[in-house]
């Protein structure tokens, strides 16, 4: 038989799942700010990648590759679309800490940054209604909403960091307009 007539998936093919890029589901940002805890926690998932999950999978694939027809083989092509999604996750991990710009929240502010809101700030503020909600404004790879931690580029984060204590202000919400009073 004409080995080219043959049709087998390339080793190196997507398998055919397009996967959405980290760094497109992102907006663009001029700067890339994060704390000090936000840049341990990628750097340690940076190290764990490459410390301990990826040889882990490299094993695996190396041992499925041994047992022969790769094309029948789920464990190879499993293992080999896993180490693709974790290389992915690498490069985008490398990029973010390269670009990231360290902004200690606890470092003392003069000025206008020690009335106002700022970036690593924690915030109490009240709607007309009285219902309070406290947040921690955080960089971009840094937000956990059940943790209320959110992105200085949010909208809320950014009419935050425009008022000062006792301020009134306003925010644009994909339900209506609604206008806050900063507590702290």
């Amino acid at each position: 038989m004409n080995k080219h007539l043959i049709n087998e998936p390339d080793e190196e093919d997507d398998e055919h799942e397009p996967v959405a890029e980290p760094e497109q589901s992102q907006p663009p940002v001029a700067k890339n700010y994060i704390t000090p805890s936000g840049l341990r926690r990628l750097r340690d998932e940076l190290k764990f990648l490459l410390v301990r999950e990826r040889p882990a999978v490299t094993a695996v694939v190396s041992w499925a590759a041994g047992n022969g027809d790769r094309s029948e083989n789920a464990d190879y092509q499993y293992g080999k679309r896993r180490l693709k999604q974790i290389d992915r996750r690498i490069h985008f991990l490398t990029k973010r800490i390269d670009a990231a710009e360290v902004v200690d929240p606890e470092a003392p502010r003069t000025g206008r940054a020690a009335t106002h809101v700022f970036f690593g700030a924690t915030v109490r503020y009240a709607n007309a209604a009285g219902t309070e909600r406290v947040v921690s404004i955080v960089g971009v790879d840094e937000v956990d909403l059940d943790r209320n931690q959110i992105s200085w580029i949010s909208p809320l984060a950014r009419a935050l960091m425009k008022s000062g204590p006792a301020t009134a202000w306003s925010c644009m919400r994909p339900a209506a307009r609604n206008t806050w009073r900063s507590s702290t």
